[in-house]
This record gives structure tokens, C-alpha cells and sequence, in this order.
């Protein structure tokens, strides 16, 4: 199943991407799931899908205003530094990590795909990081790795934008940079792990004005999906909804010579062919 979240006349709802467009699910279910974080909460998947059955589509996806599918996560975990030749792009001579770099991101950071992304009025170097995303379906404390795979809901998209001349702002974070408005994005959709099993191998792919930036497969991760959910429910609680961020192949456009930053009316473009793409269009801060 599709599940995704939009906006129709100013209200936020929720539905299932089909073919032919999108069956609204806000009401349509015989319980109140307000959203799609409820509806993942509630464990209630097996209601969309005999809310979906047999409908004819009440929207057309490409007139809709998509959101992030979850609204409002608890946590939006990044991982950072996470691909085979990741570590060696920062060429400071350092042994591979013992553990996942971690930071987290704001909500208002993100939008959904469709929509623009924002190049700040301080900075030139708005770049891009296309990267999956592993969407918490079942919470845990201390979920061992063997269980790890169980707690996921399925999977999604992210642009991680970020405004690279502002991560070193401060001594010992990367807050700043990552978290400007609207420099991210996040869908289409989540693909939920009954057709989609987040044991891969997944794709992942960017491109900027259908030019290849990046390309790579899970199979080359540092630090599995299984690990990352141990590794963070160690410290903390994981929750329904809860989305990890699982990192960026080598490619991004700090790393050429000289960089190439998004510009005003650029097109970037990230993809897994088993999930679908997520696209967005450059625009200035107004």
C-alpha cells in the first residue's frame, strides 16, 4: 500500500495512491485514524486496505498538494556518513566509524514532494542528499537486531537538503545547516513493508536536472537498517511514526570542484524504482 498525506481546500488528509489516482481515507474508515501517524499507531493497516478495496479513485494524484506522509513524527533521525567511500569523501585521513553519525531535523525543514524547495536568502550553497527512509511502525525500547526488522512500517523518500555553509556555525553541531525551512523533502508516499521488504536491496539514485548526482544500493550501507533501529532504541524510545533518515551515497554537490549548488529552478530528483520519486523544484526565499 501507497499511504500518503495532502492538502485539499486547506485541510490536511490522508489516503491511498492507486491507479488512476488517490482514494481519501481521512473519513473513510470506520474508526477515527485522523492521519496517517494514528493509523500507524492504531495498527490499523489492515482497515485501509479493506477501506481501499474495490474503490474508484476520488482524487487525481497530480492535482493534489502533497505533505510528508507523517505529519509530525516524535523524531526525524538523520544518519549521516552511511555509504562504502562516504568517509573518504571528507578526506581527513580518518578509520572508518565505529558508530552512525547521528543529528535530527525539524518538521518545518521538510516538505512534501510536488512542492518547492527554498534556497535561503543568506547562502549560496544550498546541496542536495537523496536518501531512504525507514518509517517506525511497531515502538520499542531496546529492540534487539534480530527483532529489528518487525518494528518497521515500510518505507519513503528524502531530499536531505542542506545549507553547507551554515553546518559549522557552531562548535560541536550541524543543527543550524540542517534544519532552514522548506530546505527539504520528504515522499512521495510510504510504500508499507508487506509489498515493499525493507531487507532490500533497495536503489537509491538523485538527479539534478536528470542529471545522475548519485547512485548506490543498501547493500553497501556501513550501518544496516537492523542495526540503526537497535543502535538508536538503545538511548531511545522509538514510536509509531518515527522516521530515520538512513544516510546519502557519495555525490552530493559540496564534494565537486568546484561545488555545485542548487540554483533557482533546479529539478532534483530521488529515486528507488521500488518505491517511486520524489520531486522537487528549486524556488528563492520570498
Amino acid at each position: 500500500m501507497r499511504l500518503l498525506s495532502y492538502l485539499l481546500d486547506g485541510e490536511a488528509r490522508y489516503g491511498a495512491a492507486v491507479d488512476g489516482g488517490v482514494v481519501d481515507l481521512t473519513r473513510r474508515i470506520g474508526r477515527d485514524y485522523s492521519d496517517v501517524k494514528a493509523l500507524i499507531a492504531a495498527n490499523a493497516l489492515a482497515d485501509a486496505q479493506e477501506a481501499v478495496a474495490g474503490q474508484k479513485p476520488d482524487h487525481a494524484l497530480d492535482k493534489l498538494v502533497l505533505l510528508p506522509p507523517v505529519l509530525a513524527p516524535e523524531k526525524l533521525w538523520c544518519i549521516g556518513v552511511n555509504y562504502a567511500e562516504r568517509n573518504a569523501e571528507y578526506k581527513d585521513n580518518s578509520d572508518l566509524p565505529k558508530y552512525p553519525s547521528l543529528f535530527v531535523r525539524s518538521m518545518s525543514s521538510m516538505t512534501g514532494s510536488g512542492q518547492t524547495l527554498e534556497k535561503p536568502k543568506v547562502s549560496e550553497q544550498l546541496d542536495y542528499e537523496g536518501e531512504l527512509v525507514i518509517v517506525i511502525g511497531h515502538g520499542g525500547r531496546h529492540i534487539k537486531r534480530e527483532q529489528a526488522w518487525s518494528h518497521i512500517f515500510g518505507m519513503t523518500l528524502c531530499n536531505e537538503g542542506t545549507i553547507r555553509d551554515w553546518l559549522r556555525h557552531g562548535k560541536f553541531n550541524v543543527t543550524q545547516g540542517k534544519n532552514f525551512d522548506r530546505s527539504g523533502s520528504i515522499g512521495p508516499w510510504i510504500v508499507t513493508a508487506d509489498e515493499l521488504d525493507p531487507r532490500g536491496p533497495h536503489d537509491i539514485i538523485t538527479r539534478v536536472n536528470g542529471e545522475v548526482r548519485q547512485q548506490d544500493t543498501t547493500e553497501r550501507l556501513m550501518f544496516p537498517f537492523d542495526y540503526l533501529i537497535s543502535y538508536l532504541s538503545t538511548f531511545a524510545t522509538l514510536k509509531p511514526g518515527d522516521m530515520i533518515v538512513t544516510g546519502t551515497p557519495t555525490g552530493a554537490g559540496v564534494r565537486f570542484d568546484p561545488p555545485r549548488w542548487l540554483k533557482v529552478g533546479d529539478v532534483v530528483e530521488v529515486e528507488s524504482s521500488r518505491i517511486g520519486v520524489l520531486r522537487n523544484t528549486v524556488a528563492a526565499e520570498q
